[in-house]
């Protein structure tokens, strides 16, 4: 039993320690899939992957929140190898390989991983080296890119082990976010009503028999299917191949519409030009090290005109965003060519591309298979922002996560100087160290015993500098508040609060 200190540290983050819940999209009944029999083409191509998840609980980031199970179907594509989203993969704590038929088993291990574009390639497991589990199953070529009103195959298995084929017509190709928000890529649209008989957490689809990309998400009032695209596949797949991951690209920029004829004007566009305007460029981003300045205009991006609402012509796709230039016809380590306006003067200007990890970011955008960093001192929490942790405020976390906080996140630029990344207090546990401090919360840390704090790990070693007289001090961003703390006291309940169930008091890695 944990003591009465671990129960009113559980009832205090009650609300951050609530795991927002996506369940997968659930296909609804439908009559136009198509029974295949057992002895089918595309059945010797598909497995079952099961895997075990278990996220960190970012209320309390010692611990991690209960296990959950998803089931999904892969396409196999090459020797020992299958494709699956990432979301399958992510945080798994056992990735286990099915037959169809339910006869053989092995376990499975990551290959290459991408979580932005949703894609893991997976493999045998080393402990499965004499497996026979890929014996008369046959690898599927990746399709060509395929266009507007082309048929993609969504293949599905019921338990029984009948294969299901649902068709459909691509209805538009665009640029979406199916996983990570802020993650855009080229994704089929599909026309088609799901069978809910053999719902799984992702399917393979095909077109004329090859690969052709990974359903992600299917919306059941509308009976639409977003599918990633064949280009996003073969490049994946291209970058794995050498077994050193690469990923996608960025160009690190912020864009906005040119189409208000007084911002026009006001940048010299001519009138019947088109172009998207830079608001904002990353800091050591592709784009920066090109040149390229907020208040330029992107005009042509390696021979595509951009018109004033950022999309291009695209040969087979039709009207396409121009993000998928940079990001999906392109990979880390190649050059784009942007042709710019500048105070209306034509320039041209060669960015060579680079991948950016958002876990390497002010404010990650995700931390899959890393655990969290935090301090436990003396009953005060401290945490690094991320914005898995914001959104753990719920549903309406935008609305209702502190406004401090969420400030970092849309304005990074006004942090960075200062910050590796932001750490903030997140919370009190009421002991004889923190009487008078249950209240604060949220509060963004700067120093601590004079020492700048830019990370977990700065302020970890500014708290093992004791001064003289046996206060830390802790200074706050927020109107320069400080606090103090005493070592004796602290360590004191430090030691208590191992005793009666933390495991940990500290990471920083």
């Amino acid at each position: 039993m944990r003591s009465s200190i671990l129960l009113i540290l559980l009832s205090a983050f009650a609300l951050v320690s609530c795991e927002k819940q996506v369940s997968p999209k659930e296909p609804a009944p439908t009559e136009t899939a198509e029974v295949i029999e057992a002895v089918a083409d595309p059945k010797l191509s598909v497995i079952r992957i099961n895997s075990t998840r278990q996220k960190w609980n970012p209320g309390q980031p010692w611990e991690k929140q209960p296990s959950r199970k998803r089931r999904s179907l892969a396409a196999v594509v090459g020797t020992n190898q299958v494709i699956t989203t990432a979301e399958m993969a992510a945080d798994a704590t056992m990735i286990e390989l099915e037959s169809i038929d339910g006869k053989k088993l092995a376990q499975g291990r990551v290959i290459s991983i991408d979580y932005e574009a949703n894609l893991a390639l997976i493999g045998l497991a080393e402990s499965e080296s004499e497996s026979t589990f890929f014996e008369g199953l046959v690898p599927l070529e990746i399709a060509e890119p395929i266009g507007l009103g082309a048929t993609v195959e969504a293949i599905q298995v019921e338990e029984s082990g009948n294969l299901l084929v649902t068709r459909g017509p691509v209805q538009s190709i665009e640029v979406v976010a199916n996983f990570l928000p802020g993650e855009y890529f080229l994704t089929y649209v599909v026309k088609a009503s799901m069978q809910s008989a053999a719902s799984s957490f992702s399917v393979p689809a095909l077109h004329d028999g090859k690969l052709a990309g990974l359903l992600t998400s299917y919306n059941s009032k509308d009976q639409l299917c977003e599918i990633t695209t064949t280009e996003i596949l073969a490049r994946f797949m291209a970058d794995a191949a050498d077994g050193d991951y690469q990923g996608f690209p960025s160009l690190g920029v912020f864009t906005t519409r040119t189409e208000d004829a007084g911002f026009r004007a006001w940048l010299k566009i001519p009138e019947d030009g088109g172009g998207i305007y830079v608001a904002r460029v990353r800091k050591e981003a592709a784009a920066e090290k090109a040149g390229l300045k907020k208040g330029d205009v992107i005009t042509v991006i390696d021979g595509y005109e951009i018109d004033r609402m950022g999309y291009f012509e695209h040969p087979v796709y039709g009207r396409t965003y121009w993000s998928h230039l940079v990001r999906g016809a392109k990979g880390a380590g190649e050059r784009v060519t942007l042709g710019i306006l500048r105070d209306g003067e034509e320039l041209e200007l060669t960015a060579e591309l680079e991948r950016r990890d958002r876990r390497n970011e002010l404010v990650p955008g995700y931390l899959f298979g890393q655990a969290p960093n935090f301090l436990v001192k003396g009953g005060l929490i401290f945490q690094e922002l991320t914005r898995p942790l914001l959104e753990a405020f719920g549903e309406e976390w935008k609305s209702r996560a502190p406004l401090n906080l969420l400030d970092v996140l849309e304005n990074s630029e006004k942090y960075e100087e200062r910050y590796d990344r932001v750490v903030f207090l997140a919370g009190v546990i009421a002991t004889p160290a923190t009487v008078g401090y249950e209240p604060l919360r949220n509060l963004i840390v700067t120093e601590v015993n004079g020492k700048q704090v830019r990370d977990m790990k700065s302020l970890i070693a500014a708290f093992d500098e004791v001064p003289s007289d046996g206060l830390h001090s802790i200074e706050f961003d927020e109107e320069n508040f400080k606090v103090y703390l005493d070592e004796v006291v602290s360590t004191g309940v430090d030691s208590q609060l191992l005793q009666r169930g933390l495991t940990k008091l500290s990471r920083a890695e």
